[in-house]
């Protein structure tokens, strides 16, 4: 039995369960890896498109304190630069949305209501601005918390203070919107000279905390007199930095402390208990033992304490934020039955010495270790070992990373399609992402050779277009751009250089850039990636498992992966006829009467398309021009057979409408007309299928 073990036996058994599902040094530096480079993709975007905001990835994600069954959302906070927090009237700035934090008999401790200033004088707003601001009793304008529910779009769902993301086939997210405020809180000043065992946090940590200052964020306590101004002091980025010194003893009991929190005391999700309750009581604990007690052979001891101390704040209904320590995070939580029956749980699980950590299904940690306890009578651990948990982690690392690549070139896209944008504005763009190879951090530099190529890719297109138009030739610097983005992916950029050349009616060098390609494809295992719309992904093939667990450096996205092929207006003359089709496939009644999403839905107005269906499409036109009648009718069949045997493609609808207009060129009208109804079931809505199938009626009756 469990129980019967000492507490060395337990600790370690526990120790390796939780290392082989994925709790262990290696996967949680990928995973915060992964997250911080998304973070700083995301930001890098932000400062391209013009808009004053730095998202910070924040939770279980970036910290790597999660598994795969605890099923952890993306968190994360989106801070407005244009709102200007203080904590004294000295850091008002001109030009800004300046409100000063007050905290007063009126507010929780822990929270504020937010003062508005004026934007152009140094003097306290006299003017109700809107329905988000209210008067109080002493006459002063405060910004009130509920403005985030005018905040929540399609697709998504408010959550307290969070907006979650519960379209399918995004990544499940939490976003919470905050404000910065560059002081420390006056509130946890003590906080930065307060000594625990160990001498940790160390000093260093706490001259960081102090210099990221805090957040104000849109919610109000349960215990608030006015829930609806007051606003929650948020200390986010240095609770970050806290979780990212812990050592892997301190990051596994805080594991089972969530896996004990969901299976036993919040079963029903009803949110008694919070793993941010969980974490605090963590850090306390870790701020008064002794550092040499966090050892995996003592992890079961460490659980214990841990759970202890919960089952004390619990009884006293206090728990103190870590930092600010007057914060009471169980303030009108619980009532006296539910404390009652959480400390009954609790009591339960010191007192049975871990016999319930057995019945614990998450991960199948109570499986594994009753394998692990009785191996000799099981015999092989039926288990995956950890070195797949750290494949499937690479896989879903490497999936949201290409995921993210894709969306924040669209949103580049999006702001790039508007007709009064110039060259000059796209050029400036470009500048600012170069500094960020000149003057950037490393995660910087892993972003910009990740973001950059598909920027130099679409500056060098449009400039290609616009001399296209005016006087039929391609400039020299359009065609360095070209060329300096052409290792953006395995295929996409290549295809837009080969697109260009097909135009221009340079069909040598067309045909030679799409061999080239398509020996890439055929030397490595490549996955198509979408993220124009919500395009479910299907499984990984096991090759590209493979060839992802031999190259792990970041680089490895541009040699396996497949973007898809996006063109704007400004390009068209870069675009083959067929493909233009597809920049015109709203019209003004499908506008008015099927609903698009003007953020997820603006690549409609483009030429997109799949790179492999593109790369054969452009074969079958290219080789028809250089009279190679036998390669051309073998790309026509590669097309066909990618078209129907791809699962992965994300724009098949397209594929099916430059088939069926092969299909007419080759005048085998049934089988064009096939593609275009086919064309249809794929997307109903928003589908140039319908332009194409009126202009082949159109042509059988004017024949007949």
């Amino acid at each position: 039995m469990f129980q019967e073990l000492d507490s060395r036996e337990k600790s370690l058994m526990l120790s390796e369960v939780l290392d082989d599902i994925g709790v262990n040094e290696r996967i949680v530096m990928r995973r915060r890896r992964n997250c911080m480079l998304l973070e700083t993709m995301c930001n890098i975007n932000r400062t391209l498109s013009d808009i004053n905001q730095t998202d910070y990835y924040l939770g279980s994600q970036i910290e790597g304190t999660t598994t795969e069954g605890l099923k952890s959302d993306y968190d994360i906070l989106l801070c407005t630069h244009n709102v200007n927090i203080m904590q004294d009237r000295l850091e008002w700035k001109k030009g800004k949305l300046n409100y000063l934090i007050i905290q007063d008999e009126n507010t929780t401790p822990g929270y504020c209501f937010l003062q508005k200033f004026e934007t152009y004088l140094h003097l306290p707003a006299s003017v109700i601005p809107d329905k988000n601001h209210i008067t109080d009793g002493e006459g002063r304008i405060l910004f009130k918390n509920t403005m985030i529910t005018e905040m929540v779009e399609d697709g998504e769902q408010q959550h307290g203070p969070a907006i979650a993301d519960i379209r399918t086939g995004f990544c499940d997210s939490d976003k919470v919107v905050g404000y910065l405020c560059k002081s420390w809180p006056q509130s946890a000043a003590g906080w930065l000279h307060r000594q625990g065992i160990g001498s940790w946090p160390t000093q260093e940590m706490r001259r960081y905390a102090a210099s990221t200052g805090c957040f104000v964020v849109p919610t109000g306590s349960k215990v608030s007199k006015y829930p609806d101004r007051e606003w929650r002091i948020s200390t986010s980025l240095a609770e970050r930095c806290l979780m990212f010194s812990l050592n892997i003893t301190q990051i596994r009991c805080y594991v089972l402390l969530k896996m004990i929190l969901k299976s036993f005391l919040n079963p029903k999700a009803e949110i008694n208990i919070s793993s941010f309750m969980c974490k605090t009581v963590l850090l306390h604990c870790i701020e008064n033992t002794d550092p040499r007690a966090w050892k995996d052979n003592n992890l079961f001891t460490c659980l214990k304490n841990c759970l202890l101390e919960l089952d004390s704040c619990i009884q006293n209904d206090c728990c103190s934020h870590f930092i600010i320590p007057e914060n009471n995070l169980m303030a009108g939580q619980f009532t006296a039955e539910s404390k009652q029956e959480l400390s009954k749980n609790i009591g339960e699980l010191i007192q049975n010495d871990g016999q319930r950590l057995l019945s614990i299904g998450i991960d199948d940690l109570g499986l594994r270790l009753q394998f692990k306890q009785n191996i000799e009578l099981h015999g092989n651990y039926p288990f995956p070992p950890s070195l797949e948990i750290y494949d499937d982690v690479l896989i879903l690392g490497y999936i949201n990373i290409a995921n993210d690549i894709s969306a924040n070139h669209k949103i580049f896209l999006k702001r790039f399609q508007n007709k009064n944008i110039t060259s000059r504005t796209i050029e400036q763009s470009v500048g600012k992402l170069m500094t960020f190879s000149d003057n950037g951090n490393r995660l910087e530099h892993a972003a910009f050779k990740l973001l950059a190529p598909f920027h130099f890719t679409t500056y060098g297109s449009i400039l290609a277009s616009s001399s296209i138009g005016e006087n039929k030739q391609v400039s020299r610097q359009a065609l360095d751009w070209l060329s300096d983005g052409s290792n953006s992916d395995i295929s996409s950029s290549r295809l837009k250089l080969a697109s260009l050349f097909y135009c221009t009616r340079e069909m040598e060098k067309a045909e030679k850039l799409l061999r080239h390609t398509e020996q890439q494809y055929n030397s490595n295992p490549v996955l198509p990636f979408c993220r124009c719309w919500n395009n479910p992904r299907r499984a990984v093939p096991a090759d590209f498992v493979r060839r992802v667990r031999s190259d792990q450096s970041e680089d490895y996205i541009k040699d396996i992966t497949a973007f898809c092929v996006r063109f704007i207006h400004k390009e068209i003359n870069c675009v083959p006829h067929e493909l233009q089709y597809e920049m015109f496939r709203s019209t003004q009644d499908s506008m008015i009467h099927v609903h698009r999403d003007e953020l997820f839905d603006s690549w409609m107005d483009w030429a997109v398309v799949d790179s492999l269906p593109f790369l054969y499409f452009l074969q079958y036109k290219i080789f028809g021009h250089l009279q190679k009648h036998q390669d051309q009718q073998q790309a026509l069949s590669k097309l066909e057979r990618t078209i129907e045997t791809d699962k992965n493609l994300g724009h098949k609808e397209t594929a099916l409408n430059i088939l069926g207009q092969c299909m007419e060129q080759e005048n085998r009208p049934q089988q064009a007309l096939k593609c275009y109804l086919l064309s249809l079931q794929q997307r109903a809505k928003h589908n140039v299928a319908i332009i194409h199938i009126c202009k082949f009626l159109s042509s059988i009756l004017t024949r007949q």
